[in-house]
């Protein structure tokens, strides 16, 4: 099996969006049922934690970048 940046990227990118969509679905829940403050509600509104970093994005540039100077991916 090969086990390249991309593939890790791939696979990290894979766990951050199952963890979102799992938090996501946990919040919507909790709020239907009515077992969420107003205020707690809010202030997960308004101060969303960043789900990327400088160096994550500086990071995927460059593997895109180094993408560019190998042969295309077979469809």
């Amino acid at each position: 099996m090969r086990n390249d940046p991309r593939d890790r990227l791939i696979r990290a990118l894979a766990a951050q969006l199952g963890a979102e969509r799992e938090t996501r679905a946990a919040i919507a829940n909790v709020v239907a049922n009515g077992q969420i403050d107003r205020e707690v509600l809010i202030a997960l509104l308004e101060d969303p934690i960043s789900a990327w970093s400088q160096e994550d994005l500086n990071r995927a540039d460059r593997l895109a970048a180094s993408a560019t100077h190998h042969r295309p991916m077979a469809a």
